[in-house]
């Protein structure tokens, strides 16, 4: 089974979070904000994904620390359960509807973090969450995954269904980029033979 937990310990921030690629889309998330916590657990049932993060941050201050910290979390724990990447799909991209809004994913599991973001909000806030957090949480998560990942917000006028079309997209194509390609089971999806480093 290719699963990991990473404990993340800092002055700011306490989180154990736990993947299971190979699952089945159940989740068990407490962050301690809520709208994170809904947009995680569309993360895990649209990927198939199990998820499980218990997070505790100085929130009290605002939701930066643990909105980022989460992202790196789950990303550390998603790099390991991947391991050398050996028979992945590699490549992952959807189309993401939500009433009126549309937003494209598209991402390469390459072991090269990189982030292309173009999701514009019309607010501020969306509940007591800073709209701007959306992109800290995707950048700390590709970083920490080791994936290059773009995210275009193609229309919408909808802060919930932006930020939600934004999560179920990127499930889609994680789902997509990490199935195991049954033509090539035992090789990494590289000409190198390896994933990372330089192109």
């Amino acid at each position: 089974m290719r699963q990991a937990t990473v404990e993340r310990n800092t002055n700011e921030t306490k989180i154990s979070a736990t993947v299971n690629l190979d699952g089945s889309g159940q989740y068990s998330i407490s962050t301690g904000i809520g709208f994170l916590d809904h947009m995680l657990e569309q993360l895990s049932r649209h990927s198939l994904i199990d998820i499980e993060v218990k997070a505790e941050g100085d929130t009290h201050i605002d939701f930066h620390h643990t909105t980022e910290d989460t992202g790196i979390a789950v990303g550390e724990a998603v790099s390991q359960a991947l391991g050398d990447r050996t028979g992945i799909t590699r490549y992952g991209s959807a189309l993401s509807p939500m009433d009126e809004a549309l937003t494209r994913v598209s991402l390469d599991a390459s072991n090269r973090p990189y982030l292309i973001w173009k999701v514009d909000f019309v607010r501020d806030k969306l509940g007591e969450m800073d709209t701007e957090l959306f992109k800290e949480w995707f950048q700390a998560f590709a970083q920490a995954a080791g994936i290059t990942l773009h995210v275009e917000s193609l229309y919408g006028e909808n802060n919930h269904h932006i930020a939600e079309s934004s999560y179920k997209g990127l499930a889609r194509a994680l789902r997509q980029a990490f199935e195991i390609d049954p033509r090539k089971a035992d090789a990494v999806p590289s000409t190198k033979g390896v994933l990372g480093g330089s192109l």
